[in-house]
């Protein structure tokens, strides 16, 4: 549980933000992600899960009716249901860009597209293989190192195989928009389905992927450190109260204009004044109000012992707390490029930055694969999160209909409302409101996913 619930909270918040906001520097990141996760972010996570438990598992919109009345519960479920779309829109087209490939006019995108191919691959072998485990392993009693040795056999497998068909010509060449509808049909299923055929096992296997990952980037930056890159880290502490996303040219500090003499922006960067800017891009790597929907929503319905909530709520907050530091470390280690605005999107951003801190540990050689595993995990993160949301964002629409003490099934419920409630219909009204949403791409979605999240 503790996998399903930190890969579902985290998604790109972690990664996204902390890169987004280091255009303030690298002190207020630091102070705010460990302020704002340890004393804000956990807490709050702990505690809509212990609230959603001690109301029988049920969502926050019930516990608001409950306390407040049926009007406070209905206005709840339109802002979270609102909120929830712009998850699903965002993440969608994270994971697109991560799968999708590109036109390789003048050959500076085949290493990516390459990477692409890999990681698209590869999760389509995940999701396979994750419903196959799900339902071997269900109901059966296995030891825990058996389960835990098993998964990470799998995991190598898997990322074996996806990693070198590419490089065999069988590659997923899609390009953004196709892999949008295709998420869309996945997540309609995905989060439709029984828990225990695709969510449970599926979050089992890649929070050990997930766990590798950050591992491999503590590693890659404490070992690159000693090896004596630190002194790559051109990051400013603080570059002031207000953040500009223009591009700068890393020799002479200059900003760069285009021939027209425009200037040139970062837009994957943060700008503005660090009240709010600085929270609202950091929107998941601190305090999310979107983790108290998967809380309630998902997690609460999993647990068989109130105790385990501490360790699951609050310990999972802290771990991504751990991921937060570790993206922003990565933008510090490629802080030229970054700044001159030749490598900005947060995913590529995570990827580079610490692939390279890896290749100075053991070599170049290690650098392409890395890479492919970095943006791996970002998208295991995001998928996650992506039928997660699509699930919770269904509870909201179908609960929002509901009367005080009516379920979705029961007999009162008829007409309209029995269409509307309909798991399916609901389903599928949310995933088409948020793939449409998602065309527009994640740049423009985030700020507003942010700011509904605080």
């Amino acid at each position: 549980v503790l996998g399903h619930h930190f890969s579902s909270i985290a998604g790109a918040g972690p990664i996204n933000g902390p890169i987004q906001a280091a255009v303030f520097g690298w002190v207020p990141v630091l102070l705010w992600v460990l302020i704002g996760g340890i004393f804000f972010g956990a807490m709050h996570d702990f505690g809509s899960l212990f609230a959603s438990l001690r109301h029988k598992g049920q969502t926050l919109a019930v516990v608001v009716a409950e306390n407040i009345d049926n009007t406070a519960k209905k206005l709840f479920c339109i802002f979270a249901y609102l909120t929830l779309l712009l998850v699903v829109a965002a993440f969608a087209s994270i994971v697109a860009n991560t799968f999708a490939v590109v036109p390789d006019l003048d050959g500076t995108k085949a290493a990516t597209n390459l990477a692409n191919q890999q990681t698209a691959m590869i999760s389509v072998i995940f999701i396979g293989v994750a419903v196959v485990y799900g339902i071997l392993t269900r109901g059966r009693n296995i030891p825990g190192p058996v389960n835990i040795a098993s998964a990470i056999v799998l995991i190598v497998i898997m990322v074996a195989i996806g990693y070198n068909l590419p490089l065999m010509g069988i590659s997923l060449s899609l390009d953004y928009n196709t892999w949008m509808i295709i998420l869309g049909v996945y997540i309609l299923i995905a989060s439709v389905a029984p828990v225990w055929i695709l969510l449970q096992p599926r979050d089992y296997l890649s929070s050990y992927l997930l766990y590798g990952m950050i591992l491999l980037a503590v590693i890659g930056i404490v070992g690159a450190s000693l090896m004596g890159a630190a002194s790559n880290l051109q990051i400013p502490a603080f570059t002031g109260f207000v953040a500009t996303n223009a591009a700068f040219d890393a020799s002479t500090g200059q900003a760069l204009v285009d021939q027209a003499g425009k200037a040139i922006t970062n837009k994957a960067a943060a700008s503005g004044f660090l009240f709010p800017a600085l929270f609202i891009t950091i929107a998941c790597g601190a305090i999310s109000g979107f983790h108290s929907l998967v809380g309630s929503g998902t997690t609460a319905k999993q647990l068989n012992n109130e105790k385990d909530a501490q360790p699951i709520a609050y310990g999972g907050m802290l771990i991504e707390c751990v991921l937060a530091i570790v993206s922003l470390c990565a933008v510090a280690y490629i802080w030229k490029d970054y700044q001159a605005g030749t490598t900005v999107t947060p995913t590529v951003v995570f990827a580079t930055g610490l692939s390279q801190m890896l290749g100075k540990i053991f070599g170049s050689g290690a650098v392409s694969v890395t890479y492919t595993l970095m943006v791996l995990a970002v998208s295991v993160f995001c998928l996650t999160s992506l039928d997660t949301a699509t699930r919770l964002a269904r509870y909201m629409f179908q609960e929002f209909w509901l009367k005080p003490g009516e379920k979705a099934g029961d007999a009162t419920v008829t007409g309209a409302r029995k269409v509307l409630c309909n798991p399916y219909v609901s389903t599928a009204i949310t995933v088409v409101l948020g793939i449409a949403l998602g065309m527009t791409g994640y740049a423009k979605i985030w700020p507003l996913f942010g700011a509904a999240n605080q």
